[in-house]
């Protein structure tokens, strides 16, 4: 209490003046204090809004993402490579025959990840989940994540985005989603080599039988409680920036980590209105997509709840301000999207799955230099294959004069060891430690 008087007694015979700065001094600095603000171009950590997201603020970089298809999942992953690079981290990739994706459809194998990036921490390319196989390639640590989207929006972007490889769609007349929903069971064709994408691909995706009978309840609900002990969070498209903030919050992430343009988009003229009538029906078709989604929205929104809808809607607030600030730094205002034709650089043009459809890309105008803008508007596959040839770098210095394998099919090694053939490649079913041996 005396302290305090003396204190008030000194401020009396300051100047006003002085007075007020102090007091604004002092304020500006508990304000950064307490709100844990850096002065930087981009706040890298701000402050979470809602309860403490652990004892342990220590980030957690051992993360295996789930890409599921036509989700949002592009832009997902984005985020996870451009945070590996920047924590100098290792990502799984696929093998030179798988192309961008883990072989898919195939089940998920350790075969068909590139030598080149073995003992990886980060892992968020497509591949059809096989847990097993995938907890032999991450580090026990590994925080596994994936997303759903509403299965009637999920849907129609499938068949538009899909329509010439999938067969179930291409025969369809008219290419008509409504005349393929009149009548699924003509059109589908179950044993051919792209029927995921026409019944339930978020159960195919994540390894279940998109062909079970619905009837069969037993098996849609022993399914969902394989995915809630595999997945610590199971992220929803349609609220992207929320989920956005509970994996933030689960990694102890800084704001700039989780920062995104919105990638692998259709134009608007590739889009079809979904009724409410379309909506039905594409929901009774994958029934068991449905339920999956309504299971996983529903014990999301009870994690938003138990944390606080106002304190996320606080940190949903805080990410928006920041996207819309990077924004500002690399295109000068909001990014436009533009056709592939129209992007000057080539290496930022978005594959285009076939003349029916338009996947729209960003162009970065001739200031924006930074490497953080480039990689924000990187397409998947030229993402990956940076990646690649970035991580090839790494091993190659690090084994020096050591010859490396080449980046031949496994295919082609595997017939030659079922031949009697020595092949530079483990057999099919090894151990990943005999992986790891052959680059040590």
């Amino acid at each position: 209490m005396t302290s305090a008087l003396c204190s008030y007694k000194r401020l009396l015979n300051m100047s006003r003046k002085k007075v007020l700065l102090v007091l604004v001094g002092f304020c500006t600095l508990s304000f950064l204090i307490h709100h844990g603000i850096h002065i930087s171009r981009l706040p890298k950590s701000l402050p979470f809004s809602c309860a403490s997201p652990g004892a342990s603020q220590e980030k957690l970089t051992a993360v295996a993402f789930l890409k599921t298809h036509k989700t949002a999942s592009s832009t997902v992953q984005n985020i996870f490579f451009r945070f590996a690079e920047r924590h100098n981290l290792t990502v799984a990739l696929p093998h030179n025959t798988c192309e961008h994706q883990f072989c898919y459809p195939q089940n998920f194998s350790i075969r068909f990840v590139h030598p080149y990036t073995i003992h990886p921490s980060i892992v968020a390319s497509h591949m059809r989940l096989n847990t097993s196989e995938l907890k032999r390639l991450m580090p026990n640590d590994t925080a596994y994540v994936t997303i759903l989207r509403e299965p009637a929006a999920m849907f129609e972007s499938l068949f538009s985005y899909y329509n010439q490889y999938c067969l179930s769609f291409k025969t369809v007349p008219n290419a008509s989603m409504d005349a393929f929903l009149s009548n699924p069971l003509k059109y589908y064709q179950p044993q051919e080599k792209y029927s995921m994408y026409a019944h339930n691909t978020l159960i195919y995706d994540l390894g279940g039988d998109i062909d079970h009978a619905t009837e069969d309840e037993g098996y849609i609900l022993d399914f969902i409680k394989k995915m809630e002990s595999l997945f610590s969070l199971v992220m929803i498209a349609e609220y992207f920036d929320e989920s956005l903030v509970l994996m933030r919050r689960l990694f102890s992430w800084d704001l700039e980590d989780i920062v995104y343009v919105k990638l692998n988009m259709r134009s608007l003229e590739s889009k079809v209105n979904v009724t409410s009538v379309l909506s039905d029906k594409i929901r009774a078709w994958n029934a068991l997509d449905a339920q999956l989604y309504d299971h996983f929205n529903a014990t999301f929104w009870e994690k938003i709840r138990q944390l606080g809808i106002g304190c996320v809607q606080k940190e949903v607030d805080q990410l928006r301000q920041a996207r819309e600030q990077l924004a500002r730094q690399c295109f000068g205002g909001s990014p436009q999207p533009r056709l592939a034709a129209q992007i000057r650089n080539k290496d930022l043009r978005p594959w285009q799955p076939s003349n029916k459809v338009s996947i729209v890309g960003y162009d970065l105008p001739a200031v924006a230099g930074s490497e953080l803008c480039l990689k924000l508007v990187m397409p998947e596959k030229q993402y990956t294959k940076y990646l690649l040839k970035k991580q090839g770098i790494k091993v190659r210095q690090k084994m020096g004069h050591r010859t490396l394998l080449p980046a031949k099919s496994l295919t082609r090694g595997q017939s030659q060891h079922h031949k009697g053939v020595q092949s530079p490649y483990p057999a099919r079913g090894s151990t990943i430690n005999q992986w790891v041996s052959i680059m040590n």
